[in-house]
């Protein structure tokens, strides 16, 4: 017990300095951007297009990428595909610590795009697997609210070092604390697998004979997945389980949403209130302050008590109402107001992360959490190509009506479409499901 908890330590404190060097830029990207394409302007068209289309074709990539490696890594272990998406990820940020000027962030921008398609997705999706191996079903919501608790952890502390450093030394700090991430990883994390003894070394050997598999269920599934992930083994995957296919529409939608708000609700508060750096930096602390908060007190307490479901509603109903609020925001202290909301909004992701790690066995949780994630970057690929020329239409002089909020509404709706889909899951574990497999063979 006390090595896993040692262990869980080091999986916490390694994706805490990641996503703390990752997130820590995320005020100061929207003036670095603006600054390269439109100096002097607080609304471009091209920035909203083209971080758009950036993260369109993450997206893309990353719906091939993150399952394959999800996939991986139930054979080849968590910690050796880690390494992969945790290092080539310092390599943007050490650009722009060095420069910000417009050569500089074009090759930054080219850069991110290539890298982030391994490393945005996959590090959360294996920190999952990695959970899932060494924690119990009936514990698993409580472990995956308290992971994204250090992930807002990581978001409240990098906000907060960004609104008191410059943005050259944001971005070189940055560079030096991704560094750290990827070695402290290397040198303390240690493998997870239940069936440890039996990963391949290295990855380009062949397949071991001796793997023994716990039951027959675990044994025909794995035969399905034992070549690199299609949508074939998607699709395999999401018939083998109703609620699997039900958390499958959620993160669809759900992560539609996500992927709007990234691409258009900075770019519309600075067209709209003119926000800036700082005040971009203070809206986000307030938010990853708020979600610490939640996703570290309440959600241990209100999942083994309500349940995943009813979390996973609530959360879908409030980001909704969010979305509603802020489409509509008639003053500057509107969008802090919204921020109330995130404190059950954060409930979304723990949750349906749990639901899918319950649905299939100990040695096929990289997979299924591969396959969320890469519906979730499908869904970043569609995402921009809507929500992009939306926003930048209606924050033009030729919005076919007065409503700069307009897409930040249709936000809301996609959020409203996972919700409704969300209060129709019932939740089935993996031995049920193992059961009613059986029933059905029987009858």
């Amino acid at each position: 017990m006390d090595q896993k908890l040692r262990d869980l330590s080091h999986l916490f404190v390694t994706v805490f300095l990641s996503s703390f060097a990752g997130l820590m830029v995320a005020p100061s990207m929207t003036d670095v951007t603006m600054l390269a394409l439109c100096p002097g302007q607080d609304q471009c068209s091209l920035a909203i297009y083209l971080t758009g289309s950036q993260q369109a074709i993450i997206g893309l990539g990353a719906m091939i990428i993150t399952p394959l490696i999800g996939n991986m890594s139930d054979q080849y272990g968590r910690k050796a595909l880690l390494t992969l998406p945790m290092t080539i990820s310092i390599i943007p940020l050490v650009i722009l610590a060095y420069s910000r000027t417009t050569n500089f962030f074009y090759a930054y921008f080219v850069l991110r795009t290539l890298t982030a398609m391994a490393s945005d997705g996959s590090i959360n999706c294996l920190a999952l697997a990695y959970l899932a191996d060494n924690i119990p079903e009936r514990q698993r919501a409580s472990a995956f609210g308290i992971l994204a608790g250090v992930g807002s952890a990581a978001f409240v502390s990098g906000t907060l070092t960004a609104r008191f450093l410059s943005t050259a030394s944001t971005f070189q700090v940055a560079a030096v604390v991704s560094i750290l991430a990827a070695v402290y990883m290397r040198v303390f994390l240690e493998e997870s697998l239940p069936n440890g003894h039996g990963l391949r070394q290295p990855i380009l050997k062949g397949e071991p004979d001796d793997i023994k598999y716990d039951d027959d269920r675990v044994q025909n599934t794995s035969q399905a997945f034992k070549r690199i992930p299609s949508i074939g083994d998607l699709i395999c995957l999401m018939r083998s389980s109703v609620t699997f296919s039900q958390a499958t529409v959620v993160s669809l939608f759900n992560s539609l949403a996500d992927g709007g708000i990234l691409a258009t609700l900075l770019y519309f508060l600075k067209a709209r209130f003119h926000f800036n750096k700082n005040q971009f930096a203070d809206l986000m602390l307030i938010l990853g302050v708020a979600g610490t908060i939640s996703q570290l007190l309440f959600m241990p307490i209100l999942a083994p008590v309500i349940g995943e479901q009813k979390l996973l509603s609530i959360g879908l109903l409030m980001g909704c109402t969010n979305m509603f609020f802020n489409s509509m925001a008639w003053s500057v202290w509107v969008p802090y107001a919204c921020t109330v909301f995130s404190i059950f909004t954060v409930f979304v992701q723990p949750s349906l992360r749990s639901i899918v790690s319950k649905q299939v066995g100990p040695n096929e949780q990289g997979k299924a959490q591969g396959c969320i994630s890469g519906i979730s970057s499908f869904a970043n690929i569609i995402s921009p190509l809507i929500f992009s020329p939306l926003t930048a239409l209606f924050l033009s002089e030729g919005a076919p009506f007065h409503f700069p909020g307009f897409s930040i509404m249709c936000i809301g709706l996609a959020m409203m479409i996972a919700f409704i889909q969300s209060i129709m899951i019932r939740e089935v574990s993996s031995s049920d499901h193992k059961t009613e497999g059986n029933h059905s063979m029987e009858a």
